[in-house]
């Protein structure tokens, strides 16, 4: 399963801790500031259709996206070299995150960011996404992030 993280990293952005649903999901979270709103968190998901661990920490009741991917996507991102559409998804989310989802090497992708005004960053920055697992350089790492043990996040934990 890909462990997605932004690389390079956005200046003044650390790696603040990972989970996994098994070998079906990955989890990476990264911490730093946003634009204009303070401190920020995302999460970036990987996993299969139908485990709903993305779904989770967006605070969706079911386990995937739904209808949301059929209509126009918002913004790209790129993913090991490949232009990513992302969907926003609204219906549903709590008002303190943003959620963006997509597909990428076969299984869904989601960014989950928090405050919700700090969603902007996934469409503002024109993140890469590179494979952690095919990294060869340090990463830098922070402090263990809150948001993937279900603090703060309706629906985790």
């Amino acid at each position: 399963m890909p462990a997605w993280v932004p690389w390079p990293l956005p200046a003044g952005w650390l790696v603040t801790g990972f989970a996994e649903a098994g070998d079906r999901a990955a989890v990476v979270a990264v911490s730093g500031p946003s634009l204009s709103f303070g401190p920020a968190d995302v999460l970036i998901i990987s996993e299969e259709p139908g485990v709903g661990l993305g779904s989770a920490y967006a605070g969706l009741p079911g386990p995937d996206p739904g209808d949301v991917v059929t209509g126009v996507p918002l913004t790209k991102i790129e993913v090991n070299g490949h232009s990513i559409p992302l969907w926003v998804v609204t219906d549903g989310v709590p008002g303190d995150r943003a959620v963006y989802v997509g597909e990428a090497a076969g299984c869904w992708l989601w960014t989950v960011a928090w405050p919700g005004e700090a969603g902007n960053l996934i469409a503002l920055m024109q993140l890469a996404l590179a494979d952690l697992r095919d990294l060869e350089w340090d990463v830098p790492f922070g402090a263990f992030s809150p948001r993937l043990t279900g603090e703060g996040a309706a629906g985790t934990g």
